[in-house]
C-alpha cells in the first residue's frame, strides 16, 4: 500500500453492480455481526457501535539488490488509520519468508491484512525477474493460516489492479493512496456501501476503479521499536522519506503520472525535515529521497534543503534528479543540507531519442547538470534506458560516445522499455503491432526499436563496461547485492557505487575483470 494517486474517479458500475456490492459489504466480516445499534445524537441517525479492528500490513519484498528498501508506504498507511483500530507491520525480509510471516499472523491474529505490492518486476530485460508468483504464493500462505480479509495495495496494484486482484484471489483493493484504506475500514465497520470510495475494488466485482487521492495531508507513522525497524538499522541503515507526490512530466514508459497523479501534491518541509530528525534520532546512516523526481519543483526542493540546514540533519541523503540547468548554487545549497548522491534519470545522450522519449530536458542540459553536481563535490550517476523508440545503431553509438565523456559518475544501463499500462509507450507498442491490444501485461514485456535489436544494444554496453566497475548494467546483479550486504555488516553505509568512480578511493583499478574486482569487494562486481 504505497501512496500514490491522484484521480478520483468513481468506476462505471451499474446500479445492480452497487447494490451487490452493498449487500457484499454488509456481510463482510463476522466480527461485526454481533454489534449494538445505537443512536448519534448530533446526526440523529442510527449507526453501529465501532468495535477496533486489528490489522496487519504486510510488505512481501524479498528483493535485496542491491540492499533493502524500506517498505515506506506502510508507515504512511498506518499513520492514516484512525487510532481506534490497532495497527502493525510485518516485513517479509525481517520475518525471513513466508514460515515467519505466518507465525507473525498466528502471533496477532488480525481481523484484515494489507498487502502491500510494490514492484511487478525487475525492469531487466536480460535476467528477467516476475514478483507476481511470489506474490501468489504469499496470498496463498495467508489463506492458508487465516480466515483474515485480504486488501491488496501499492503501486504495483495500482498499475495491475484487475490482473492482481483475480490472481491473488484478494477481497479488496486500494489503488491510488493507501491511506484510503481508512475510508474502507470505516465503510465496513459500518456494515455500508464502499463502493463509491475512490480506488476500492471489490473481489468478484466488474467495476473499473480508478487511482483514489486523499485530501488529508500525508502523515508519517514510524515506530522506531518494530523489528523490521531494527532489520534495516543491521543491514546499511537506509531509509527513505517522501517531500511530494505527483509527477508533472509525461515520459512515455514511466508509471508515476498514474500512480501518483500528474498534480504535485507537498508535504511541508518542515515537517518533512522533523521525519528526517526522527529517522536519523532513530540511528539512520542514510536516507534516500523517494520522489520521482526531487527536483521537478525547484522552489520546493530548495525549501526542503533549507529545512534541513534549519533542524541541523547530519545524516547524508541522496534523491532522483533530472538533468536540468540549474540555478547557480542549486547543488550549493543541496550539498550544504546534506546531500551527497545525484541519480540522474538521463535515459540517452541522443536529442532526437530523448524527444521521442518525451523527457523535458536535452543533451546539452544533461551535461550542465553534470557539471553543477560535480562542482559542488557530489556523487553522480546517470540511469540510462536504450532501445526504445527512435533508437537505432546511430543513436545508441552517440549516447554510448558521449557517456564517455561524463567524469566522475557511475553510469547504469538498461536495454528495452518495460511497457506498463496507462503508459505511452503501450499505445506505441500496439500501434507497431508489438503487442496485442487485449495483452495482459503483469508478466513482463518489453518495447524493442524496430530499428535496434536489443541483443545488439546490450552487446555494445558489455563492450564498453568490460573491466570498468564504473559501468553497471542493468543495475547489478544478485552477487552485487550479497557484495553490498557484507560491505553493510561491515558498517559501510548508503548506496556505495560512489566507490566505482574512477579516481575515487577504494575504486578497483581500469582494466581489470570483473573477478578481479569482486575479489576486491567492489559494490557491485
Amino acid at each position: 500500500m504505497t501512496p500514490g494517486g491522484r484521480r478520483t474517479g468513481t468506476g462505471h458500475c451499474g446500479k445492480t453492480d452497487k447494490v451487490r456490492a452493498a449487500v457484499c459489504f454488509a456481510g463482510a466480516f463476522s466480527i461485526y455481526s454481533h454489534r449494538r445499534l445505537r443512536t448519534d445524537r448530533a446526526a440523529g441517525l442510527p449507526m453501529r457501535d465501532v468495535i477496533p479492528v486489528k490489522i496487519l500490513l504486510i510488505s512481501p519484498n524479498l528483493s535485496i539488490t542491491p540492499s533493502p528498501v524500506y517498505p515506506i508506504g506502510l508507515d504512511y498507511v498506518a499513520g492514516a488509520i484512525s487510532p481506534r483500530h490497532e495497527v502493525q507491520i510485518a516485513d517479509l525480509n525481517e520475518k525471513t519468508g513466508l514460515e515467519g510471516m505466518k507465525d507473525a499472523i498466528r502471533a496477532y491474529d488480525p481481523d484484515v491484512i494489507g498487502l502491500s505490492l510494490r514492484n511487478i518486476d525487475n525492469l531487466d530485460a536480460f535476467a528477467t525477474k516476475s514478483y507476481s508468483s511470489d506474490y501468489r504464493r504469499v496470498a496463498a500462505a495467508i489463506r492458508q493460516t487465516t480466515g483474515a480479509k485480504i486488501i491488496l495495495g501499492g503501486s504495483g496494484f495500482t498499475i495491475f489492479p484487475s490482473e492482481l486482484m483475480e490472481a491473488l484471489d484478494a477481497d479488496y483493493g486500494i489503488a491510488g493512496d493507501g491511506e484510503q484504506l481508512t475510508l474502507l475500514l470505516d465503510a465496513l465497520a459500518a456494515c455500508g456501501d464502499a463502493s463509491s470510495i475512490p480506488g476500492v475494488w471489490i473481489g468478484g466485482s466488474p467495476c473499473a476503479r480508478l487511482p483514489g487521492a486523499t485530501n488529508r495531508s500525508f502523515r508519517r507513522h514510524f515506530d522506531v521499536n518494530s523489528p523490521h525497524v531494527r532489520y534495516y538499522l543491521r543491514r546499511g541503515g537506509i531509509f527513505n522519506l517522501q517531500t511530494k507526490r505527483g509527477c508533472p512530466y509525461r515520459c512515455i514508459y514511466c508509471t508515476y503520472p498514474h500512480i501518483d497523479g500528474g498534480t504535485l501534491r507537498f508535504s511541508d518541509p518542515d515537517e518533512v525535515a522533523q521525519d528526517a530528525l526522527t529517522l536519523q534520532q532513530a540511528g539512520a546512516k542514510y536516507l534516500f529521497i523517494t520522489d520521482s523526481t526531487f527536483n521537478c519543483h525547484t522552489g520546493h526542493s530548495l525549501e526542503v534543503a533549507k529545512a534541513f540546514i534549519r533542524a541541523h540533519l547530519s545524516v547524508p541523503w541522496g534523491a532522483f534528479f533530472a538533468p536540468f540547468k540549474a540555478k547557480a548554487n542549486y547543488y550549493d545549497i543541496m550539498a550544504e543540507a546534506g546531500l551527497t548522491h545525484v541519480e540522474f534519470g538521463t535515459e540517452s545522450l541522443c536529442d532526437s531519442v530523448l524527444s521521442a522519449y518525451g523527457k523535458p530536458f536535452r543533451t546539452e542540459d544533461v551535461f550542465h547538470a553534470h557539471e553543477q553536481a560535480a562542482d559542488a563535490g557530489l556523487h553522480i550517476a546517470h540511469y540510462l534506458l536504450l532501445g526504445g523508440p527512435g533508437e537505432d545503431e546511430k543513436t545508441l553509438k552517440k549516447t554510448l560516445e558521449n557517456a564517455e565523456t561524463l567524469e566522475k559518475a557511475v553510469l547504469i544501463p538498461f536495454c528495452g522499455m518495460r511497457i506498463y499500462p496507462h503508459t505511452p509507450i503501450h499505445a506505441i507498442a500496439i500501434q507497431e503491432g508489438q503487442i496485442a491490444r487485449n495483452r495482459n501485461l503483469l508478466e513482463p514485456v518489453f518495447y524493442s526499436s524496430p530499428a535496434l535489436n536489443l541483443k545488439t544494444a546490450m552487446e555494445s554496453v558489455a563492450r564498453c563496461a568490460a573491466g570498468r566497475p564504473h559501468w553497471i548494467p542493468c543495475g547489478g546483479n544478485e552477487e552485487s547485492g550479497r557484495v553490498v550486504s557484507r560491505l553493510h555488516a561491515h558498517g559501510h553505509s548508503g548506496p556505495l557505487w560512489e566507490h566505482l568512480i574512477p579516481g575515487k578511493p577504494g575504486t578497483p583499478q581500469t582494466g581489470r575483470t570483473g573477478r578481479d574486482a569482486e575479489a576486491d569487494e567492489g559494490p557491485f562486481h
